[in-house]
């Protein structure tokens, strides 16, 4: 983006913000704003028998950290042909919190987004230590990590016995404001893309509505963002006791994003695809919104744009996809930063034809 608007207009003053909502890029943007350090760990990815080198930020105060779930168990960690919620666990997200604490961390900001789970957050709470007690009878094993599959047979977990997460805050980032449950729940609007089949869908949402009502934390489920994350945002409420709250607030308070508004002509922002998901919490809207209260005017740049949502993309001043022909998503992405350069001249190009200053 910033390369094209210095195309279009070379005296333009720029200020680049990093941004993000709970997904990926929440480490990235939080450590560029209060500075800190990388650590990476191999754990368990989102498939019980992968490995991967995850990494989470421990920021300069040394005692907060930030872990992103999608680094272990992300869905861009599969290959199309590997996705299916009943075989991905949150074990690997898990494991980056216990090493988060081993490094000092008194407060774990867990970022959301990119998840391709839907296990209600028992792998995680499983490799962080938690009793869970199964259809047998028998705690699980720490070498076995529980996935979705594995939700009809959890009969109980249990908090306070000692584990390593005793005393720490943790903060679910949401990226998304579904509740657990239901039509607009985990499994219903996320499972398609993380490879549920139609039944598999009503089977996992069914299969985690009964696993909120064994563990007697129906309130939990219905709880905003609980659905994030395939349930994992349940799991901090339920599990961890913990706090879930708005990705995009979190990061945009830390980057001071109020204030860099002020005095700002144009702001430029943007998202894979803008469709009705985005609107529950992702970036480009929350950008939109605080852009629309100080009345500047704010453009978003997309790979696709659901231009049948016009009433909910009221917030932008104009929305454009960066696409300029006939094109594959391989092709696009693989091409995406030609593309967002070639839009963002153009809009600059566009907004300067008016009483703004001349363009280069």
């Amino acid at each position: 983006m910033a390369m094209g608007i210095r195309r279009a207009m070379p005296s333009a003053e720029l200020d680049l913000c990093p941004m993000a909502d709970g997904g990926e890029g929440t480490a990235a943007a939080l450590l560029s704003a209060h500075g800190g350090r990388w650590v990476t760990r191999r754990v368990t990815g989102p498939l019980p028998e992968m490995k991967v080198d995850a990494r989470f930020a421990m920021l300069v105060d040394g005692t907060t950290a930030v872990i992103e779930m999608a680094a272990a168990s992300g869905l861009t960690l599969l290959a199309p042909t590997d996705r299916d919620p009943l075989n991905t666990t949150t074990f690997g997200t898990g494991e980056l919190i216990v090493a988060a604490v081993k490094e000092g961390a008194k407060r774990i900001i867990l970022g959301l987004g990119g998840s391709a789970t839907i296990d209600g957050g028992i792998g995680c709470a499983q490799a962080c230590g938690f009793t869970i007690l199964t259809r047998d009878g028998e705690p699980t094993s720490m070498t076995e990590p529980l996935c979705g599959r594995d939700l009809q047979n959890v009969l109980l977990v249990k908090h306070g016995r000692g584990e390593i997460t005793t005393g720490i805050e943790l903060i679910g980032a949401a990226d998304v404001t579904n509740p657990l449950l239901g039509p607009d729940g985990a499994a219903k609007i996320f499972g398609p893309q993380k490879g549920a089949k139609p039944a598999v869908v009503q089977l996992i949402d069914h299969q985690l509505a009964e696993l909120a009502g064994r563990v007697g934390v129906e309130n939990e489920a219905a709880t905003p963002c609980s659905g994030a994350a395939g349930g994992l945002g349940f799991g901090v409420l339920a599990f961890f006791r913990g706090k879930l709250g708005s990705g995009f607030d979190l990061v945009a308070d830390a980057v001071k994003l109020n204030d860099r508004l002020a005095g700002v002509d144009l702001c430029f922002t943007g998202e894979g695809r803008l469709d009705l998901q985005s609107v529950s919490g992702k970036t480009a809207f929350g950008v939109a919104r605080r852009c629309r209260a100080r009345q500047v005017p704010c453009v978003a740049l997309a790979g696709s744009v659901d231009h049948g949502n016009e009433r909910e993309f009221a917030e932008f001043t104009a929305c454009f996809s960066i696409c300029d022909g006939p094109i594959s998503l391989e092709s696009a992405v693989a091409d995406a930063g030609r593309l967002i350069e070639q839009a963002a001249a153009n809009c600059v190009r566009l907004w300067c034809s008016g009483s703004r200053p001349a363009c280069g």
